[in-house]
């Protein structure tokens, strides 16, 4: 089951956004989100958050239009995007599709790239969309298709990763280690059609840019 989440973070719409709508079982507005799919066209399925970004007149509008709506209070310990997350998974995604969840607040941008290494998250595939990358999170192996020259970052979220071994990119790892403070696996470079990343142990964040800058 693939889930569309879209959030609030102050960037434009991703262009494949309706695309991957086109594509989604299911869909969830994180609270302000919801203006983000009312732009695009998209009726979502469900309304998450204390939707103190939203207007009233926006959410009678999704609920005269059937969409499921779960109001919080703004005392709350989650962020709207985590309660988004959690109820996709319940709904029983196996993958998810973020946008409009980097950009603005680097405290938000910050605590949605930690929430990738969420458990119970480790047995689906996950996807962040922003303007021309893709952020995704390797814990064994990883098939990533793109375009020669395209851009990747291997980027730790744990003290160590371990046993990291690439095939397809310009600057190859053999049973690497990459730590978390260090840059070394920031800019390779893809020279195959469908590089492949694969690690023993931690957590490997993968960003792909799309735009050919190193």
């Amino acid at each position: 089951m693939r889930v569309l989440i879209v959030a609030n973070a102050p960037v434009a719409p991703d262009r494949r956004l309706a695309q991957q709508a086109s594509h989604a079982d299911y869909i969830i507005a994180a609270d302000g989100g919801a203006h983000t799919l009312a732009t695009a066209h998209i009726t979502p399925h469900l309304l998450i958050g204390d939707l103190d970004s939203l207007t009233p007149a926006l959410v009678e509008q999704l609920a005269r239009q059937h969409v499921e709506i779960r109001r919080y209070a703004r005392d709350k310990d989650e962020t709207d995007l985590e309660l988004a997350l959690l109820a996709a998974v319940a709904a029983g995604a196996t993958d998810i599709d973020l946008f409009c969840v980097l950009g603005g607040r680097w405290d938000h941008t910050f605590a949605t790239i930690a929430m990738l290494t969420l458990p119970l998250l480790a047995t689906r595939n996950v996807r962040i969309f922003a303007d021309q990358q893709t952020l995704c999170i390797v814990r064994d192996t990883l098939d990533l298709p793109g375009d020669i020259g395209d851009v990747l970052s291997l980027l730790p979220l744990t003290p160590t990763v371990t046993g990291i071994t690439t095939t397809g990119l310009a600057y190859p790892l053999h049973d690497a280690t990459l730590r978390f403070e260090h840059s070394r696996g920031v800019s390779n470079v893809i020279t195959h059609t469908t590089p492949t990343i694969s690690i023993k142990h931690g957590i490997l964040l993968v960003v792909h840019h799309e735009d050919g800058v190193v």
